[in-house]
């Protein structure tokens, strides 16, 4: 991993640089500084001087190497660089591999997408999505930046939202949904609003509205399983196409639901990253079908 000392930077040693605008941790940071990993320019240097304008810092972590099958497959990839990679997931695809989808799963995916690149190294997911729902997934390619942007997950620093086709007409513009949520039984892969469930929080906005459905911009300002599915069954309004909390439907093979859009910042350059996902063919379909309009035309 790589980190470009810049103007802001000069008054600082690489020390300080690593804790301060880096943020390593004081463990990681004594591992690296006793394994002799950090390199300033290609050469290894006490950590107390000073960082130079234009100075690159190279951390080498400890390698951890992809222990699953790999599978070629094509990826929709919206950002790519030597620590990151973020991919527009296609329905009917579990995101990691299980006892039950030993493969055929996006990880096996990106790890033949990273094996032609010759990196062979263990990726992390950030976020995950539903088997289900189609959308944006962030992946980690070393354990340091999957630790930074989980943190900015639980901070709630990290942006998203995601587009459902409902039943029915919602009738605020919009709202704020605040219920909390827990499973319905112990044994269940059901969750329902329950007072003493966890604190959710759900912002909807009507896009666009049909004869008998809602278009509904969704923003999750928690994280929760099914939060989204939950809080739009529990008002009245479930997602066309989810078979556990609504009913199938002929419109679309699956639940209506995407995640469309996601604004992070960098865990190195500190530039704010913002990625669009395109509606997958079966929503535009739907959409089609419905209302006779396309994607765009629904935003």
């Amino acid at each position: 991993m790589k980190y470009r000392v810049k103007l802001s930077d000069e008054s600082m040693t690489i020390k300080e640089i690593l804790k301060e605008r880096i943020g390593i941790s004081s463990r990681l940071y004594t591992r690296l500084k006793k394994n002799k990993k950090i390199v300033i320019n290609g050469e290894v240097r006490m950590p107390h001087e000073n960082a130079k304008l234009g100075d690159i810092i190279s951390l080498d972590f400890d390698y951890e190497k992809n222990t699953f099958d790999i599978e070629e497959h094509p990826l929709d990839i919206l950002f790519e660089d030597e620590v990151l990679i973020v991919v527009n997931k296609d329905p009917f695809y579990v995101v990691h591999p299980t006892k039950g989808h030993p493969t055929g799963t996006l990880m096996n995916f990106v790890g033949f997408h990273m094996a032609k690149q010759k990196d062979f190294s263990k990726i992390r997911f950030v976020n995950r999505l539903d088997r289900d729902t189609s959308g944006i997934v962030i992946m980690a390619k070393n354990q340091f930046i999957h630790h930074q942007l989980s943190e900015a997950m639980r901070e709630k620093t990290i942006d998203k939202t995601y587009v459902a086709l409902v039943k029915g007409n919602v009738e605020k513009e919009e709202q704020l949904i605040d219920l909390p949520i827990e499973r319905e039984d112990e044994d269940s892969i059901k969750r329902m609003v329950r007072e003493d469930g966890k604190p959710c929080q759900t912002k909807i906005k009507v896009i666009k509205r049909f004869e008998d459905y809602t278009l509904l911009e969704v923003k999750l300002l928690t994280g929760r399983t099914h939060q989204i599915r939950v809080h739009l069954t529990h008002i009245g309004h479930p997602i066309i196409g989810d078979e556990l909390y609504n009913e199938t439907s002929e419109l679309i093979n699956r639940q209506f639901l995407h995640c469309t859009q996601m604004g992070f910042k960098h865990p190195l350059t500190d530039e704010y990253i913002e990625v669009d996902a395109d509606y997958k063919e079966d929503m535009n379909c739907c959409l089609e079908q419905i209302g006779g309009i396309s994607w765009e035309e629904s935003l």
